[in-house]
């Protein structure tokens, strides 16, 4: 299969903007880019502080209302969340938005997950940081449930529900994809547990193998489960990337590369970045 490309940034800086963000998805589109992705934060802390990556004013959109936009301006891209911070939703209310973008979008998203890093974030939404881990687990567990048992029922520590519906499912059966992000033991042995695929942020090649070695040696640990697909391995590389570059990542076994605009590009710059990655890359690895 050749090397498949998506696009992040689609809820920062000029994509942030909605006649940017449907002009850039309609040239990435074109271009044959086969994903759009965008992350969130909720909030920023003020004064920015480690690990923060953005400044307290900086501009970001809700990933699932973004996508939805970019949905109605797009046809074939799929659209996915990079990275939903699992553990500050209520997992219903999440569920229930993710499977309404699947149908609006018919059946195009991509679920991505991470249990976040931000303490000033979790503590401003009440969301337990300690135990981010065990909840992002809970909720995933739960969300499967409400999107594919015919009488829902998910008794955990931190969810629990039964006797309850919600319609309509996704379009994508079972689930749509999920896939997990993070760079911890912890985030290999949840991919390998729960994820058809698993996605790392600002990797070089050297990265890159360490953690798909990680991704093995969980596998040697952890048993897939025999309904979920290969594991499917999506980064975003560090740094400009150039078809020898791309090649590097493909011979690790990466099958998407997630890329990220350059932080100057205006909206004219976004598009010309996607037309030469097009032109340039995609269909050629």
């Amino acid at each position: 299969m050749p090397l498949g490309f998506g696009l992040f940034s689609m809820t920062t800086g000029p994509c942030s903007y909605p006649e940017t963000a449907a002009r850039v998805a309609r040239a990435a589109e074109a271009a044959g880019f086969d994903s759009l992705w965008g992350g969130e934060h909720v909030v920023l802390p003020d004064p920015q502080a480690p690990p923060s990556p953005l400044a307290p004013g900086d501009r970001i959109i809700d990933p699932i209302v973004a996508l939805t936009f970019l949905a109605a301006h797009t046809s074939r891209i799929r659209l996915g969340t990079g990275i939903i911070i699992l553990p500050q939703r209520n997992p219903l209310v999440l569920a229930k938005e993710l499977a309404t973008l699947d149908v609006l979008s018919n059946g195009r998203l991509i679920f991505g997950v991470g249990v976040g890093y931000l303490e000033p974030e979790f503590r401003a939404l009440g969301a337990p940081f300690e135990d981010r881990g065990r909840v992002a687990d809970e909720y995933l567990a739960a969300m499967r449930a409400i999107w594919t048992q015919a009488q829902p029922v998910y008794r955990g520590r931190f969810a629990v529900f039964e006797g309850v519906q919600a319609h309509p499912q996704p379009v994508q059966k079972p689930t749509p994809p999920i896939v997990i992000g993070g760079h911890t033991p912890a985030a290999f042995r949840r991919a390998v547990e729960q994820g058809h695929g698993w996605y790392g942020f600002a990797l070089d090649a050297a990265a890159t193998a360490r953690c798909i070695e990680g991704l093995r040696e969980a596998g040697r640990s952890h048993p897939r489960p025999a309904d979920l697909p290969p594991l499917e391995i999506s980064v975003s590389p560090r740094g400009r990337i150039d078809r020898a570059a791309a090649e590097a990542f493909a011979a690790l076994g990466v099958h998407r590369l997630i890329l990220i605009p350059p932080r100057a590009a205006d909206a004219a710059g976004l598009e010309q970045f996607v037309v030469s990655i097009g032109s340039d890359l995609i269909g050629r690895i």
